[in-house]
């Protein structure tokens, strides 16, 4: 079964072209073993308003990639990331879950 998962995180303000960057650049284990996890497609928006990204993860099974936070290159990649995002002491992104309240 596929399964649609949204949620929001946020980046720090002028940071917009580096996270691009980033994610231009995503490391191919990473994006390995996302696929290998069973996320099917990833998809984050940017509201450049706000710095709030959101994103949107279908997934064979019930878990994405918010659930792979015991994995060495996951570890790794939040603190890469950690210097242009909101994040926790762990240095994992802070994420928000979405509520779908339409779908056509």
């Amino acid at each position: 079964m596929i399964k649609q998962i949204a949620f929001r995180m946020k980046i720090k303000p002028g940071s917009e072209a580096e996270y691009q960057k980033r994610h231009d650049e995503i490391w191919p284990e990473l994006r390995s073993l996302l696929k290998d996890s069973g996320v099917l497609n990833y998809s984050i928006f940017l509201d450049r308003e706000t710095s709030m990204l959101f994103a949107i993860q279908e997934v064979a099974g019930e878990s994405g990639s918010q659930d792979l936070g015991n994995e060495a290159i996951v570890q790794k990649w939040w603190a890469f990331m950690a210097d242009i995002m909101d994040t926790h002491e762990d240095n994992s992104p802070v994420s928000v879950p979405l509520e779908e309240v339409f779908k056509l």
